[in-house]
């Protein structure tokens, strides 16, 4: 459990939201784009149900048309779940590797939150272990080494099949060599339930 705003906010259990839960919260990241396309206040956005208004983490990732346009998360719980994906959905549209989203972009907008489980811990004390332990498909990993820190979403293994691939391509996000292993590296792996909501949208005019 956490405190939020003087409340004690339970902590949601780590497996799928209920399937009407899930697409509110990637209604919710719809509208949050959307309202700041516009420039108006998201209105309406506190859900009704308790496992969106409880702490939680996620991602949220905007395509067009395939192609990223931006994808921005938190690791750990910190905050309402609702709360938290209304921040990645604003942070995501000004992603620092892309263009900022625009309006010209909006129609073809496909938006997709990822709730991620807890972090677990996994043994790296070598590049085998750490494959060894790895569930392809299933994990999204998190490498950190003192303030530096690189995740890909279970996502990422429809690209990049192999583990070893995986892992590779993970440590060159991070700024690490590809190969070998580097000394005070951790690992963690976590799952991710993806809710989506994809375009076409109404154009936004005026």
């Amino acid at each position: 459990m956490m405190r939020h705003m003087g409340t004690v906010v339970p902590t949601p259990p780590d497996g799928p939201l209920a399937e009407a839960d899930g697409a509110a919260l990637a209604r919710i990241a719809v509208a949050s784009v959307r309202a700041r396309l516009v420039g108006e206040p998201l209105a309406g956005a506190v859900p009704e149900a308790d496992v969106l208004r409880s702490a939680g983490a996620s991602f949220v990732t905007l395509e067009r048309r395939g192609r990223l346009r931006g994808c921005v998360g938190t690791l750990q719980a910190a905050r309402p779940l609702y709360l938290d994906v209304i921040r990645n959905a604003r942070r995501a549209m000004t992603d620092p590797r892309l263009p900022p989203v625009d309006t010209d972009d909006w129609p073809e907008l496909d938006v997709k939150v990822s709730v991620l489980t807890s972090p677990v811990r996994l043994p790296a004390a070598d590049r085998d272990a750490l494959l060894a332990g790895l569930r392809p498909g299933v994990d999204g990993l998190l490498l950190t080494d003192g303030d530096r820190r690189a995740t890909f979403l279970p996502a990422v293994w429809q690209r990049l099949i192999e583990p070893a691939e995986f892992v590779a391509a993970l440590l060159v996000k991070g700024g690490w060599p590809p190969h070998g292993w580097p000394t005070g590296i951790t690992a963690h792996r976590y799952a991710a339930h993806e809710y989506h909501d994809p375009a076409p949208r109404d154009p936004i005019t005026g």
